[in-house]
């Protein structure tokens, strides 16, 4: 249990880090606005954020998702073969484990495709 316990923190983290640190490449030399570059990077991250969401705040709404369903899943196993605190306590783990990580990331994915279209919008030349 402490390992996907720390999982799901390691995953929250890196979906933090993640929009944080991420920016778009751009081939600068080719760009048909380069005096705007910078001011765009700003803005279109924060818009990017916007619509994204806050990746730790949707991992921690999967994880609450996930550990409710995990731990109904664990009681049910729990009654057919005993021990229904433990495996209602184990699926709770495993499945708030999940639900961060599945909404952490996809958060993550919504921001970079969001920045990306942004700068794009705005007539540069993005490369990833």
């Amino acid at each position: 249990m402490k390992r996907a316990m720390a999982w799901a923190l390691a995953v929250l983290t890196l979906g933090c880090a993640t929009m944080g640190a991420w920016e778009p490449v751009l081939d600068r030399q080719g760009d048909p606005h380069p005096e705007n570059i910078d001011r765009d990077l700003e803005q279109c991250r924060r818009l990017a954020r916007q619509a994204s969401g806050d990746s730790g705040q949707e991992a921690a709404k999967g994880a609450g998702v996930g550990a409710a369903g995990g731990a109904a899943i664990g009681a049910m196993l729990g009654a057919i073969g005993g021990g229904v605190g433990q495996t209602a306590a184990a699926g709770a783990v495993i499945g708030g484990a999940g639900g961060a990580a599945s909404q952490g990331l996809g958060s993550s994915e919504q921001f970079k495709s969001a920045y990306t279209k942004c700068m794009q919008g705005r007539g540069h030349r993005v490369i990833n």
